[in-house]
């Protein structure tokens, strides 16, 4: 296939779906990790195309969702001084933290920007030296490396007055959280084809093996996802547990090297926080002693404090795949995108998004 619309032939989806119908003989429990599948599988109608034998669970790869009140509290308290231009993609700006978001400091005063990239920011940081450029840099393997990219051209070039308030998470410690939980449900995955363009594929294997769960590496069209949906059933069908690649167009065994030695040079593997998960050892990224200068944790003097979800949002346990977004009685009334209560709703990758989104008539019949 060379076009998107090839990957998105209805002729092929009721293929696939009907080679799965008659695969099923029990029911299996599949979750999708990534967001963008997560919206990908809700907009085109995915799960319904399905016997009702397989389930599909959404898991916490929205990298959005994952980032903690402590952290958007900071980057609060960071917009909100007078000398600081605060950068963020775009989706950070709607989520709620302990006491307002990102918007409300920007209508307040606050230099707040949008930006495309953290080279984006650091250009704001080169053109006025005068102002402290903060850039919030979240988001699994797939962003760091840019992030990283960001530092390193700050070091080598002395811009001085640019750093980061960093959330990066890793996404196997949380798939382990998740396989581990006494409460989970997963028979198999289908992992984010973009995180393993860098990462690659094998660091799934010891997940696999510990956990006796097939994990395919899948891509977001709809003709991947059921692709992916077909292998992982087949594994469970026939009792085994391997990493298969569905998204070799995109993704090798070993990822991109290049940008892997970027990551190893800048960051280092610390615990980090994830919502609805907690603190997990050994699944985030934080800057290296010899980058310490750009981090805007140690720069302002700031440290994380507990904050906690508001009681009625349930986005932790969307993240889990413990609940979908239409069991939380705010979802589509008190909980909208327009006024979120979580971060699910917020983000373009986030469960309830989608679903207030493609499924309007789910958000008019709760509550």
């Amino acid at each position: 296939m060379r076009y998107v619309d090839e990957y998105r032939s209805g002729a092929e989806a009721r293929r696939f779906a009907t080679a799965i119908r008659r695969m099923v003989t029990r029911p299996w429990s599949i979750m999708e990790v990534c967001g963008g599948q997560t919206h990908a599988i809700v907009r085109f109608g995915i799960d319904e195309l399905l016997p009702p034998e397989v389930s599909l669970l959404h898991g916490p790869g929205c990298p959005v969702c994952v980032t903690p009140i402590e952290i958007l509290d900071q980057a609060l308290t960071l917009a909100g001084r007078p000398e600081v231009t605060f950068c963020s993609y775009g989706d950070m700006l709607r989520v709620p933290g302990s006491d307002g978001d990102l918007f409300t400091i920007k209508a307040k005063g606050g230099d707040v920007r949008v930006v495309y990239s953290a080279l984006d920011a650091l250009a704001l940081a080169r053109q006025d030296p005068s102002r402290e450029v903060v850039f919030l840099a979240v988001g699994f393997e797939t962003t760091a490396p840019a992030h990283a990219m960001a530092v390193y051209r700050a070091r080598a070039d002395g811009v001085a007055n640019f750093s980061l308030l960093v959330s990066h998470v890793l996404v196997p410690p949380a798939l382990a959280a998740i396989l581990s939980a006494p409460d989970g449900r997963v028979d198999g995955l289908l992992a984010a084809g973009h995180v393993c363009t860098i990462m690659g594929t094998d660091e799934y294997e010891r997940l696999a093996r510990d956990y006796g769960v097939p994990i395919v590496v899948t891509g977001f069209e709809p003709l991947d996802l059921l692709q992916g949906i077909h292998m992982c059933l087949h594994q469970l069908e026939e009792g085994r547990a391997e990493v298969t690649n569905q998204y070799e167009r995109a993704v090798g065994p070993r990822g991109n090297e290049a940008a892997r030695r970027l990551l190893r040079e800048v960051f280092e593997v610390v615990p980090r926080r994830w919502r609805g998960l907690g603190e997990l050892a050994a699944s985030g990224l934080a800057l290296r002693p010899s980058f310490a200068a750009f981090d805007a944790s140690l720069r302002f003097g700031m440290s994380a404090a507990a904050a906690a979800e508001p009681p009625e949002c349930i986005s932790g346990l969307v993240l889990q795949g413990l609940k979908k977004p239409i069991d939380c009685p705010a979802f589509g009334t008190r909980c909208t995108p327009e006024s979120p209560v979580g971060a699910t709703m917020v983000s373009t990758e986030g469960a309830c998004a989608a679903y207030f989104r493609y499924r309007p008539r789910s958000a008019r019949d709760v509550g």
